[in-house]
């Protein structure tokens, strides 16, 4: 079954690449990247543009409505994300443990919806 592992962190402190910190991360998930992909369960994955790059696009009664940022206000944005196939929801949750964020943000597991 797929899943999809979405990274929720905090978006108000950018990961700035010339910062120890930030390579020990980017380390970490690249030996996540390489356990994966030895698996063979890695489908698919991006990082993605820090939250202030988002746009919002709603449709209110026929109207198009486009606002810059998010939709919702929250210290916690997603980050990021992870396709992966696995046997179950266990091996799901085995493998979204062992994300790097999950240290100092959260991940969200969500079964895939197969609709064919």
């Amino acid at each position: 079954m797929k899943y999809l592992l979405l990274i929720y962190g905090d978006n108000s402190a950018p990961m700035d690449p010339a910062q120890p910190e930030t390579k020990e991360i980017l380390e970490a998930y690249a030996t996540f990247n390489d356990e994966i992909n030895g698996r063979g369960i890695h489908l698919g994955s991006n990082a993605l543009q820090p939250i202030s790059t988002a746009t919002t696009v709603r449709v209110r009664d026929g109207d198009v409505l486009v606002t810059d940022g998010p939709f919702a206000e929250t210290k916690e944005a997603l980050g990021g994300y992870y396709l992966v196939e696995c046997a179950d929801l266990d091996e799901a949750l085995e493998v979204a443990s062992k994300i790097p964020g999950a240290m100092f943000g959260s991940i969200e597991v969500r079964p895939v919806w197969d609709l064919e």
